[in-house]
């Protein structure tokens, strides 16, 4: 008998593994004579091995993370070729291919009702006073096709600087890397509606989620889109699969009117000449991209775009590269929550972005995306519970991109 231990990548598999519900269970893989081995696409966690004598390799530059582990017992070789392998469970340890989000969002949802009258919506927005801060829902999508939703995830909710993330893409896709000599790439450490850094770094806003960054963005597409509004909101439907996500025209009035801030935003950019439109125009975009109203459920889906970038992002139009997705996601890692990007990335350890509306999108990258909205805020300006519920979410699965 020749044992061997092995480990491979699970993203060819050729067969979904479900869970093992006996020690051990067999199964026989059979392959044209002549095709070489058979390949059995299974990870195996080395700390649960360790103490069995199995010593399995990285895969592709990562450890991997299931708890199921293969011996190869016999190759005896017919004319089809057929090898026996033995399974064996490790029943402490949860297989990520088949991990149960369901369960697990249930069990997280239980554990931040703590937190659940903590903080207060969005009130200096006066449509976003009206909402009720009484609400929670929370959304996964998987790369693999699978949904899993709890509470009120198919309610809508004004996305607000969530909608960043797709004026950033669009301009990405439009501008390239021309973009970086209108705005930065680095985070701001000071409130995301600041005058003063932009004051003293002479119009150039410090990255594209700051609200100068993206009054600059929307400046950006009044110039180069022929119908800016309509081919925005074609783009985010094409990103989600629904044609009635719209803007709330209510509440980009509502912003306008009490949006003196941004307006001397606006104005300082223009001063510098980092705005070439009509400011008033601009600013009434910039109001509507923010008003966009998702559901988590719409909302996740729309990132997983941003999941996968092994497969083409080509949207609406909008064409980016695996390495400019790549980029966005290291952008959302870096100053995605404002002047709390250290904070979210300490705790919950996802690229992702925030908005006042409450809700909080992220993503961890080849495997899924997540989006969680309660309007209730901290001093940030991000959901308290759904802050807690992503880091909980990364501690009770264990994936993280660190």
């Amino acid at each position: 008998m020749r044992c061997e231990d092995e480990c491979f990548s699970s993203g060819l598999a050729p067969f979904v593994l479900g869970d093992l519900q006996s020690p051990r269970q067999s199964l026989r893989i059979c392959y044209p004579r002549g095709s070489g081995d058979p390949q059995l696409f299974l990870l195996v966690d080395p700390e649960i091995h360790k103490d069995r004598g199995v010593h399995p390799h990285s895969c592709a530059g990562r450890t991997p993370t299931v708890g199921y582990s293969f011996m190869k017992e016999e190759s005896n070789k017919n004319n089809r070729g057929c090898v026996l392998f033995h399974l064996f469970a490790l029943p402490s340890h949860k297989n990520t291919l088949t991990m149960n989000y369901q369960e697990i969002l249930t069990h997280i949802y239980e554990e931040i009702q703590p937190f659940a009258k903590e903080g207060k919506q969005a009130d200096y927005i006066p449509a976003l006073a009206k909402v009720d801060p009484d609400q929670f829902g929370i959304c996964i999508h998987t790369i693999d096709g699978e949904t899993f939703a709890l509470q009120k995830a198919e309610t809508r909710f004004s996305i607000q600087s969530i909608s960043k993330v797709f004026a950033l893409a669009m301009c990405l896709g439009l501008e390239g890397d021309e973009l970086w000599k209108r705005m930065g790439k680095e985070p701001s450490g000071t409130a995301f509606n600041s005058l003063i850094q932009l004051e003293e770094e002479h119009g150039i806003p410090r990255n594209p989620f700051i609200n100068a960054g993206a009054i600059v963005m929307a400046d950006i597409l009044l110039t180069r889109l022929q119908y800016p509004r309509k081919e925005f909101i074609t783009f985010i439907r094409t990103l989600c699969g629904n044609k009635t996500v719209n803007y709330n025209e209510e509440v980009a009035a509502s912003e306008r009117s009490q949006g003196y801030l941004n307006a001397a935003i606006a104005n300082m950019l223009k001063y510098h000449h980092n705005i070439d439109n009509d400011i008033e125009e601009v600013l009434h975009f910039y109001f509507q991209m923010c008003s966009v109203e998702m559901s988590c459920h719409e909302l996740s889906k729309a990132f997983l775009a941003f999941a996968n970038h092994k497969q083409p992002f080509d949207y609406a139009g909008i064409q980016l590269t695996s390495s400019q997705v790549k980029r966005m996601n290291a952008i959302m890692q870096t100053f995605g929550f404002y002047d709390e990007a250290g904070e979210f990335s300490y705790l919950v350890g996802l690229p992702g972005k925030s908005g006042v509306g409450g809700g909080i999108v992220a993503i961890y990258p080849s495997r899924y995306s997540v989006a969680v909205w309660s309007p209730r805020l901290n001093s940030k300006g991000n959901s308290v519970m759904g802050m807690k519920a992503l880091e909980l979410l990364t501690t009770e699965t264990k994936e993280s991109i660190f």
